[in-house]
């Protein structure tokens, strides 16, 4: 059975920016934090709606679709 991704693209939510599901906040976000050199701590004080499950599995499901055998 297909785990429901964490990750979720509505046009009416920020005109379609994938989001953390049942949030407003962009996953690009979560990216930017850890390519800035801060933490999944330091990101997930500031957005305090997003779950670390929720940052992992994004994470994991971001790794899934870049490593996948081509």
């Amino acid at each position: 059975m297909k785990k429901e991704s964490v990750i979720v693209s509505d046009p009416e939510i920020l005109g379609g920016t994938p989001c953390f599901r049942g949030t407003r906040v962009p996953v690009d976000s979560l990216i930017d934090y850890l390519e800035a050199g801060d933490t999944l701590d330091e990101f997930l004080d500031n957005f305090p709606s997003v779950t670390r499950e929720a940052a992992i599995a994004a994470l994991e499901e971001a790794k899934t679709l870049l490593t996948r055998a081509r």
